[in-house]
Protein backbone atom coordinates (compact mmCIF):
# COMPACT_ATOMS: atom_id res chain seq x y z
CA UNK A 1 0.00 0.00 0.00
CA UNK A 2 1.03 3.63 -0.71
CA UNK A 3 0.89 6.16 2.20
CA UNK A 4 -2.14 8.30 2.35
CA UNK A 5 -3.95 11.08 4.15
CA UNK A 6 -8.40 10.10 3.73
CA UNK A 7 -11.26 12.22 4.32
CA UNK A 8 -14.35 11.98 3.22
CA UNK A 9 -16.64 15.28 2.71
CA UNK A 10 -19.69 14.14 1.44
CA UNK A 11 -22.71 12.86 3.35
CA UNK A 12 -24.94 10.12 1.96
CA UNK A 13 -28.88 10.13 2.29
CA UNK A 14 -29.49 6.98 0.71
CA UNK A 15 -32.92 5.30 -0.24
CA UNK A 16 -36.83 5.62 -0.88
CA UNK A 17 -37.96 9.27 -0.07
CA UNK A 18 -34.48 10.36 0.96
CA UNK A 19 -35.32 14.04 -0.41
CA UNK A 20 -38.43 14.28 1.22
CA UNK A 21 -37.20 12.63 4.35
CA UNK A 22 -33.84 15.03 4.73
CA UNK A 23 -33.57 17.75 2.23
CA UNK A 24 -34.54 20.38 4.57
CA UNK A 25 -32.40 18.74 7.44
CA UNK A 26 -29.05 18.81 4.91
CA UNK A 27 -29.90 22.46 3.82
CA UNK A 28 -30.45 23.85 7.47
CA UNK A 29 -26.77 25.04 8.34
CA UNK A 30 -26.86 26.98 5.03
CA UNK A 31 -28.24 30.44 3.96
CA UNK A 32 -31.51 30.81 3.10
CA UNK A 33 -30.58 32.11 -0.84
CA UNK A 34 -30.44 28.90 -2.79
CA UNK A 35 -29.31 28.04 -6.46
CA UNK A 36 -31.48 25.43 -7.74
CA UNK A 37 -29.65 23.58 -10.88
CA UNK A 38 -30.26 21.31 -13.44
CA UNK A 39 -30.28 19.85 -17.24
CA UNK A 40 -32.35 20.12 -19.91
CA UNK A 41 -35.83 19.94 -17.66
CA UNK A 42 -36.67 16.22 -17.27
CA UNK A 43 -36.88 17.26 -13.72
CA UNK A 44 -40.08 19.30 -14.29
CA UNK A 45 -41.27 16.08 -16.27
CA UNK A 46 -41.25 13.29 -14.00
CA UNK A 47 -42.08 15.02 -10.70
CA UNK A 48 -39.03 15.85 -9.01
CA UNK A 49 -38.83 19.66 -10.13
CA UNK A 50 -42.04 19.95 -7.65
CA UNK A 51 -41.02 18.22 -4.92
CA UNK A 52 -37.78 19.74 -4.74
CA UNK A 53 -39.22 23.45 -4.64
CA UNK A 54 -42.27 22.37 -2.36
CA UNK A 55 -39.69 21.38 0.15
CA UNK A 56 -37.62 24.55 -0.59
CA UNK A 57 -40.67 26.45 -0.24
CA UNK A 58 -41.67 24.96 3.18
CA UNK A 59 -38.10 25.92 4.29
CA UNK A 60 -38.60 29.52 3.75
CA UNK A 61 -35.64 29.46 0.93
CA UNK A 62 -35.23 32.02 -2.17
CA UNK A 63 -34.64 30.31 -4.79
CA UNK A 64 -32.49 30.99 -8.02
CA UNK A 65 -32.86 28.70 -11.36
CA UNK A 66 -29.80 27.48 -12.99
CA UNK A 67 -30.81 25.23 -15.57
CA UNK A 68 -30.00 23.85 -18.96
CA UNK A 69 -26.68 22.00 -17.99
CA UNK A 70 -25.73 20.23 -21.02
CA UNK A 71 -24.04 16.80 -21.14
CA UNK A 72 -20.70 17.21 -21.17
CA UNK A 73 -21.13 20.83 -20.06
CA UNK A 74 -18.73 23.30 -21.34
CA UNK A 75 -16.35 26.23 -19.57
CA UNK A 76 -18.95 29.12 -21.15
CA UNK A 77 -21.51 27.17 -19.09
CA UNK A 78 -19.71 27.28 -15.89
CA UNK A 79 -18.92 31.06 -16.37
CA UNK A 80 -22.74 31.94 -17.17
CA UNK A 81 -23.60 30.06 -13.58
CA UNK A 82 -20.74 31.88 -11.90
CA UNK A 83 -21.92 35.09 -13.02
CA UNK A 84 -25.53 34.20 -11.87
CA UNK A 85 -24.25 33.04 -8.70
CA UNK A 86 -22.61 35.79 -8.41
CA UNK A 87 -24.65 38.50 -9.24
CA UNK A 88 -27.51 36.68 -7.20
CA UNK A 89 -25.51 36.23 -4.36
CA UNK A 90 -26.78 32.89 -3.51
CA UNK A 91 -25.49 31.04 -0.04
CA UNK A 92 -25.68 27.32 -1.76
CA UNK A 93 -25.99 25.65 -4.88
CA UNK A 94 -28.41 22.80 -4.91
CA UNK A 95 -27.50 20.65 -8.25
CA UNK A 96 -30.27 18.47 -8.85
CA UNK A 97 -29.41 15.43 -11.98
CA UNK A 98 -26.50 13.48 -13.20
CA UNK A 99 -22.70 13.92 -13.62
CA UNK A 100 -23.21 16.77 -16.11
CA UNK A 101 -25.05 18.77 -13.48
CA UNK A 102 -22.83 18.25 -10.73
CA UNK A 103 -19.35 18.53 -12.22
CA UNK A 104 -20.60 21.64 -13.86
CA UNK A 105 -22.15 23.03 -10.59
CA UNK A 106 -18.66 21.81 -8.57
CA UNK A 107 -16.78 24.20 -10.97
CA UNK A 108 -19.40 27.10 -10.92
CA UNK A 109 -19.07 27.09 -7.07
CA UNK A 110 -15.48 27.88 -7.27
CA UNK A 111 -15.73 29.95 -10.11
CA UNK A 112 -17.96 32.07 -8.37
CA UNK A 113 -15.83 32.79 -5.55
CA UNK A 114 -12.95 34.25 -7.59
CA UNK A 115 -12.21 37.06 -10.20
CA UNK A 116 -8.90 34.60 -11.86
CA UNK A 117 -10.20 32.76 -14.55
CA UNK A 118 -10.61 28.86 -13.49
CA UNK A 119 -9.11 27.66 -16.15
CA UNK A 120 -5.72 29.46 -16.22
CA UNK A 121 -5.18 29.04 -12.59
CA UNK A 122 -5.17 25.39 -12.66
CA UNK A 123 -4.13 24.15 -15.69
CA UNK A 124 -1.29 27.31 -16.77
CA UNK A 125 -0.10 28.01 -12.75
CA UNK A 126 -1.41 25.18 -10.99
CA UNK A 127 -3.00 26.64 -8.15
CA UNK A 128 -6.55 25.74 -6.72
CA UNK A 129 -9.27 27.30 -5.28
CA UNK A 130 -9.61 27.45 -1.43
CA UNK A 131 -12.83 29.08 -1.41
CA UNK A 132 -16.22 27.89 -2.43
CA UNK A 133 -20.07 28.50 -2.20
CA UNK A 134 -21.05 24.92 -0.48
CA UNK A 135 -23.12 22.81 -2.51
CA UNK A 136 -24.90 19.37 -2.45
CA UNK A 137 -26.13 16.85 -4.56
CA UNK A 138 -29.57 15.36 -5.39
CA UNK A 139 -28.81 12.15 -7.78
CA UNK A 140 -31.95 11.45 -10.37
CA UNK A 141 -28.89 9.87 -13.10
CA UNK A 142 -26.40 7.65 -11.52
CA UNK A 143 -22.91 6.35 -12.87
CA UNK A 144 -20.43 9.19 -12.62
CA UNK A 145 -20.15 9.40 -9.01
CA UNK A 146 -19.69 12.61 -9.67
CA UNK A 147 -21.53 13.53 -6.23
CA UNK A 148 -18.94 11.93 -4.12
CA UNK A 149 -15.73 14.16 -4.32
CA UNK A 150 -14.53 17.49 -5.60
CA UNK A 151 -13.10 16.83 -8.95
CA UNK A 152 -15.30 17.84 -12.30
CA UNK A 153 -15.06 17.09 -15.81
CA UNK A 154 -15.42 20.06 -18.50
CA UNK A 155 -15.20 21.27 -22.37
CA UNK A 156 -13.10 24.13 -23.33
CA UNK A 157 -14.74 24.02 -26.75
CA UNK A 158 -12.26 27.08 -27.68
CA UNK A 159 -9.22 24.98 -26.67
CA UNK A 160 -10.82 21.64 -27.91
CA UNK A 161 -9.98 20.04 -24.72
CA UNK A 162 -12.21 17.87 -22.19
CA UNK A 163 -10.42 17.55 -18.96
CA UNK A 164 -10.69 17.56 -15.13
CA UNK A 165 -10.57 20.25 -13.17
CA UNK A 166 -10.70 20.82 -9.18
CA UNK A 167 -13.73 22.19 -7.70
CA UNK A 168 -15.95 21.80 -5.15
CA UNK A 169 -16.91 18.33 -2.72
CA UNK A 170 -20.90 18.25 -2.53
CA UNK A 171 -21.39 18.82 1.23
CA UNK A 172 -24.22 16.15 1.08
CA UNK A 173 -25.53 13.95 -2.03
CA UNK A 174 -28.68 12.43 -1.81
CA UNK A 175 -29.02 8.79 -3.55
CA UNK A 176 -33.19 7.89 -4.43
CA UNK A 177 -32.96 4.78 -6.43
CA UNK A 178 -36.65 6.16 -7.23
CA UNK A 179 -35.64 8.73 -8.75
CA UNK A 180 -33.78 7.22 -11.76
CA UNK A 181 -36.75 5.48 -12.81
CA UNK A 182 -37.89 7.64 -15.33
CA UNK A 183 -34.53 7.67 -17.45
CA UNK A 184 -34.39 6.36 -20.79
CA UNK A 185 -32.74 2.92 -21.04
CA UNK A 186 -29.79 3.82 -23.00
CA UNK A 187 -29.01 6.09 -20.16
CA UNK A 188 -29.15 3.98 -17.43
CA UNK A 189 -26.93 1.67 -18.98
CA UNK A 190 -24.17 3.64 -20.36
CA UNK A 191 -24.52 5.26 -16.95
CA UNK A 192 -23.76 1.73 -15.13
CA UNK A 193 -20.79 1.03 -17.89
CA UNK A 194 -19.09 4.64 -16.65
CA UNK A 195 -19.17 2.94 -13.49
CA UNK A 196 -17.78 -0.40 -14.04
CA UNK A 197 -15.09 1.61 -16.12
CA UNK A 198 -14.44 3.50 -12.92
CA UNK A 199 -13.78 0.48 -10.83
CA UNK A 200 -11.74 -1.09 -14.05
CA UNK A 201 -9.44 1.88 -14.57
CA UNK A 202 -8.78 1.99 -10.55
CA UNK A 203 -8.09 -1.32 -10.44
CA UNK A 204 -5.99 -1.77 -13.57
CA UNK A 205 -3.47 0.75 -12.09
CA UNK A 206 -0.17 -0.17 -10.72
CA UNK A 207 -0.64 -1.63 -7.29
CA UNK A 208 1.46 -4.62 -4.73
CA UNK A 209 -0.09 -7.60 -4.80
CA UNK A 210 -3.13 -8.35 -2.50
CA UNK A 211 -3.93 -4.53 -2.43
CA UNK A 212 -7.21 -4.48 -0.48
CA UNK A 213 -8.48 -1.59 -2.79
CA UNK A 214 -7.96 -4.13 -5.73
CA UNK A 215 -9.98 -6.85 -4.02
CA UNK A 216 -12.85 -4.01 -3.36
CA UNK A 217 -13.05 -2.62 -7.20
CA UNK A 218 -13.17 -6.50 -8.21
CA UNK A 219 -16.13 -6.71 -5.91
CA UNK A 220 -17.64 -3.84 -7.08
CA UNK A 221 -17.07 -4.59 -11.26
CA UNK A 222 -18.99 -7.98 -10.31
CA UNK A 223 -21.62 -6.39 -8.87
CA UNK A 224 -21.72 -3.87 -11.64
CA UNK A 225 -22.51 -6.57 -13.74
CA UNK A 226 -25.10 -8.79 -12.23
CA UNK A 227 -27.18 -5.40 -11.47
CA UNK A 228 -26.58 -4.21 -14.92
CA UNK A 229 -27.74 -7.95 -16.13
CA UNK A 230 -30.70 -7.51 -13.70
CA UNK A 231 -31.53 -4.66 -15.88
CA UNK A 232 -31.20 -6.07 -19.37
CA UNK A 233 -34.38 -8.39 -18.12
CA UNK A 234 -36.04 -5.80 -15.78
CA UNK A 235 -35.32 -1.88 -17.09
CA UNK A 236 -37.22 -0.94 -13.80
CA UNK A 237 -35.90 -3.67 -10.78
CA UNK A 238 -35.47 -1.01 -8.07
CA UNK A 239 -33.16 -3.55 -6.84
CA UNK A 240 -30.90 -3.50 -9.47
CA UNK A 241 -31.17 0.52 -10.05
CA UNK A 242 -30.22 0.86 -6.46
CA UNK A 243 -27.21 -1.54 -6.14
CA UNK A 244 -25.81 0.01 -8.87
CA UNK A 245 -26.66 3.40 -6.99
CA UNK A 246 -24.15 2.61 -4.66
CA UNK A 247 -21.64 0.48 -7.59
CA UNK A 248 -21.45 4.39 -8.34
CA UNK A 249 -20.88 6.20 -5.37
CA UNK A 250 -18.13 3.74 -4.09
CA UNK A 251 -16.46 3.61 -7.36
CA UNK A 252 -15.42 7.31 -6.92
CA UNK A 253 -15.94 7.93 -3.11
CA UNK A 254 -11.87 7.81 -2.76
CA UNK A 255 -12.12 4.56 -1.09
CA UNK A 256 -11.01 1.90 -4.48
CA UNK A 257 -8.39 4.59 -4.88
CA UNK A 258 -6.41 4.82 -1.19
CA UNK A 259 -3.02 3.63 -0.85
CA UNK A 260 -2.56 3.29 -4.60
CA UNK A 261 -2.32 4.62 -8.55
CA UNK A 262 -4.99 4.51 -10.88
CA UNK A 263 -4.63 3.57 -14.99
CA UNK A 264 -7.99 6.30 -16.32
CA UNK A 265 -5.91 5.83 -19.37
CA UNK A 266 -9.18 4.66 -21.58
CA UNK A 267 -10.74 8.00 -19.75
CA UNK A 268 -8.19 10.03 -20.66
CA UNK A 269 -8.72 9.14 -24.37
CA UNK A 270 -12.68 8.93 -24.36
CA UNK A 271 -12.58 13.10 -23.23
CA UNK A 272 -10.64 14.26 -25.79
CA UNK A 273 -13.03 11.99 -28.14
CA UNK A 274 -15.61 13.76 -26.73
CA UNK A 275 -13.94 17.24 -26.79
CA UNK A 276 -14.10 16.72 -30.76
CA UNK A 277 -17.52 15.02 -31.16
CA UNK A 278 -19.99 15.67 -27.78
CA UNK A 279 -20.01 11.95 -27.90
CA UNK A 280 -21.88 10.26 -25.04
CA UNK A 281 -19.30 9.61 -22.33
CA UNK A 282 -20.53 6.22 -21.26
CA UNK A 283 -20.76 4.58 -24.58
CA UNK A 284 -17.34 6.24 -25.87
CA UNK A 285 -16.11 4.13 -22.97
CA UNK A 286 -17.84 1.28 -24.35
CA UNK A 287 -16.25 1.37 -27.81
CA UNK A 288 -12.64 2.20 -26.31
CA UNK A 289 -11.68 -0.38 -23.42
CA UNK A 290 -11.65 -3.19 -24.97
CA UNK A 291 -9.36 -1.88 -28.05
CA UNK A 292 -7.38 -0.41 -25.28
CA UNK A 293 -6.77 -3.40 -23.08
CA UNK A 294 -5.83 -5.42 -25.81
CA UNK A 295 -2.79 -3.31 -26.13
CA UNK A 296 -2.50 -3.47 -22.43
CA UNK A 297 -3.09 -7.01 -21.59
CA UNK A 298 0.50 -8.36 -21.94
CA UNK A 299 1.68 -5.83 -19.85
CA UNK A 300 -0.09 -7.11 -16.61
CA UNK A 301 -1.17 -10.37 -17.08
CA UNK A 302 -1.52 -11.20 -13.43
CA UNK A 303 -4.43 -8.57 -12.76
CA UNK A 304 -5.97 -9.24 -16.48
CA UNK A 305 -6.06 -13.00 -15.30
CA UNK A 306 -7.67 -11.98 -11.95
CA UNK A 307 -10.32 -9.44 -13.51
CA UNK A 308 -11.34 -12.70 -16.04
CA UNK A 309 -11.95 -14.72 -12.97
CA UNK A 310 -13.48 -13.07 -10.63
CA UNK A 311 -15.68 -10.48 -12.67
CA UNK A 312 -17.11 -12.91 -15.29
CA UNK A 313 -15.44 -16.21 -14.47
CA UNK A 314 -13.05 -16.37 -17.25
CA UNK A 315 -10.03 -18.51 -17.51
CA UNK A 316 -7.55 -16.42 -19.35
CA UNK A 317 -6.71 -12.84 -19.08
CA UNK A 318 -7.76 -12.60 -23.05
CA UNK A 319 -10.86 -14.55 -22.28
CA UNK A 320 -11.56 -11.37 -19.90
CA UNK A 321 -10.98 -9.08 -22.34
CA UNK A 322 -13.48 -11.11 -25.09
CA UNK A 323 -15.95 -11.59 -21.95
CA UNK A 324 -15.86 -7.50 -21.33
CA UNK A 325 -16.47 -7.17 -25.41
CA UNK A 326 -19.71 -9.71 -25.48
CA UNK A 327 -21.02 -7.96 -22.30
CA UNK A 328 -20.71 -4.26 -23.91
CA UNK A 329 -22.71 -5.81 -26.84
CA UNK A 330 -25.11 -7.62 -25.11
CA UNK A 331 -25.91 -4.40 -23.41
CA UNK A 332 -26.78 -2.89 -26.46
CA UNK A 333 -24.11 -0.33 -26.19
CA UNK A 334 -22.12 0.73 -29.30
CA UNK A 335 -18.71 -1.45 -30.08
CA UNK A 336 -17.38 0.69 -32.92
CA UNK A 337 -17.33 4.23 -33.24
CA UNK A 338 -19.65 4.82 -35.97
CA UNK A 339 -22.03 3.71 -33.90
CA UNK A 340 -21.62 6.82 -31.65
CA UNK A 341 -23.89 9.90 -31.83
CA UNK A 342 -21.54 12.80 -32.91
CA UNK A 343 -21.65 16.54 -33.99
CA UNK A 344 -18.68 15.92 -36.37
CA UNK A 345 -17.79 13.20 -38.64
CA UNK A 346 -15.60 10.62 -36.97
CA UNK A 347 -12.82 10.20 -39.40
CA UNK A 348 -9.50 9.01 -39.39
CA UNK A 349 -8.26 12.37 -39.83
CA UNK A 350 -10.17 13.91 -36.74
CA UNK A 351 -8.75 10.59 -34.74
CA UNK A 352 -5.57 12.21 -35.49
CA UNK A 353 -6.14 15.31 -33.81
CA UNK A 354 -7.60 13.59 -30.90
CA UNK A 355 -4.77 11.16 -30.63
CA UNK A 356 -2.24 14.05 -30.30
CA UNK A 357 -4.25 16.00 -27.99
CA UNK A 358 -4.89 13.17 -25.56
CA UNK A 359 -3.22 12.84 -21.69
CA UNK A 360 -1.00 10.33 -21.75
CA UNK A 361 -0.92 8.85 -18.27
CA UNK A 362 2.16 7.33 -16.95
CA UNK A 363 0.54 5.30 -13.99
CA UNK A 364 -1.36 2.56 -16.01
CA UNK A 365 0.51 -1.46 -16.63
CA UNK A 366 2.26 0.67 -19.84
CA UNK A 367 2.50 4.03 -20.76
CA UNK A 368 1.18 4.74 -24.28
CA UNK A 369 2.47 7.10 -26.96
CA UNK A 370 0.16 9.54 -29.13
CA UNK A 371 0.77 7.25 -31.93
CA UNK A 372 -0.57 4.28 -29.92
CA UNK A 373 -3.68 6.50 -28.69
CA UNK A 374 -3.80 6.62 -32.68
CA UNK A 375 -3.80 2.97 -33.37
CA UNK A 376 -6.23 2.43 -30.66
CA UNK A 377 -8.80 4.87 -32.21
CA UNK A 378 -8.89 3.38 -35.48
CA UNK A 379 -9.21 -0.23 -34.35
CA UNK A 380 -12.60 1.44 -33.00
CA UNK A 381 -13.86 2.39 -36.47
Amino acid sequence: MEKFVYEYPTKVYFGKEAVKEHLTEALAPYGSHILLAYGGGSIKRNGVYDEIMGILKEAGKTVTEFSGIMSNPTYAKVQEGAALARREKVDFILAVGGGSVFDCCKIVAAQACTDKDLWEMEMTHHLFPTQVIPMGAVVTASGTGAEMNGGAVITNEEKHIKTGLGAAAPRFAILDPEYTLSLPRAQVISGAFDTLSHAMETYFGRSDSDNVSDDVALAIMKNTVVNMRRLLTDIYDLTARSNLMWDSAMAENGILKVGRVTDFQAHQIEHQLGAYTDCNHGQGLAVIHPAYYRHIVKDAPEKFTRFAQVVFGCETAEEGIDALAAFIKECGLPVKLGELTSRTPITKELLRQVADSCNLIQTNPRPLSHDEVYEILTECL
